[in-house]
């Protein structure tokens, strides 16, 4: 047992010594690269083993060995933003709903880069968004410049919308409690397109579960929709007040009255079109 032990000391003790390394007038070996000592002196005048000093790293050593660990840090970070946003859009495109790519005309944008600044305040005090106002305003890429900015931090970020949480509780094998707790689960859950769905009492019914719970949860949410906030603060019935009450709650109303993206991005297709064919 004392010869396996020894045997490990002396492959753990061993230094590996290039032809440009050197001993120098202390009595230690030093890189030939650097000039910086690869091993070092016990202290105290400390024995281990038989030897009287230990192995060290020089400063080329160190830089190779820090350098690394930077490029792992990175790949491990990259890979788990990619999983992030895997999981997190139900749309590839929504990767690309970045501040990078903003085409900076909309005048809230701003609040958007503030509120991801501020996330961890955010999350404590249980700050949501309702991004509110007409078609193309650019409510969805504000809400997808949010996720992307935070899976980037690496947090989990759920963006999806109610016609698909519907399909998700109407085919749930293990229940609807489970895909409640899903969303619930994330720091942050972004409903996309609100007001769109139909309308039926088990739709209104479950619309409420799903506010409530995020509500109960005490986690941000943060919701796009083509509703005025006239109307959402003179809901047609109960069944839409009780959701619209919950929702304004949650919610800190932002209107988002920048020009049409979708009037521009046609215009720039058009715009293409017409130089293709000059």
């Amino acid at each position: 047992m004392t010869e396996t032990i020894q045997t490990a000391m002396d492959r753990l003790m061993t230094i590996s010594a290039e032809p440009q390394d050197y001993i120098a007038g202390d009595g230690l070996l030093y890189c030939g690269s650097c000039n910086t000592p690869k091993e070092a002196f016990f202290p105290n005048g400390i024995k281990l083993f038989g030897r009287d000093r230990h192995p060290a790293e020089c400063r080329c050593r160190q830089a190779t060995r820090e350098k690394q660990e930077k490029e792992e840090r990175a790949r491990l970070h990259y890979e788990k933003v990619q999983r992030l946003k895997l999981q997190g859009f139900t749309d590839w495109a929504m990767q690309h709903w970045t501040f990078a790519n903003d085409h900076g005309q909309n005048p809230q944008m701003q609040l958007a880069q503030r509120y991801v600044a501020h996330w961890p305040e955010m999350r404590e005090k249980n700050v949501g968004l309702l991004l509110w106002g007409g078609v193309g305003a650019g409510k969805s890429f504000m809400a997808g410049c949010i996720a992307n900015a935070l899976m980037e931090q690496e947090v989990a970020v759920c963006m999806t919308n109610f016609a698909r949480i519907m399909n998700e509780l109407n085919n749930a094998f293990s229940g609807r409690n489970e895909v409640v707790d899903r969303l619930c689960g994330y720091p942050l859950l972004v409903i996309d397109d609100f007001g769109m769905e139909r309308g039926t009492e088990y739709a209104l019914e479950q619309i409420y579960n799903i506010i409530d719970s995020r509500y109960r949860s005490r986690k941000p949410l943060i919701v796009t929709t083509n509703l005025t906030l006239t109307e959402l603060k003179n809901p047609q019935d109960t069944a839409h007040a009780r959701i619209y009450d919950r929702l304004l709650e949650l919610c800190t109303p932002i209107a988002c009255t920048g020009p049409s993206m979708r009037k521009d991005i046609g215009q720039a297709k058009l715009n293409l079109l017409k130089t293709l064919l000059a």
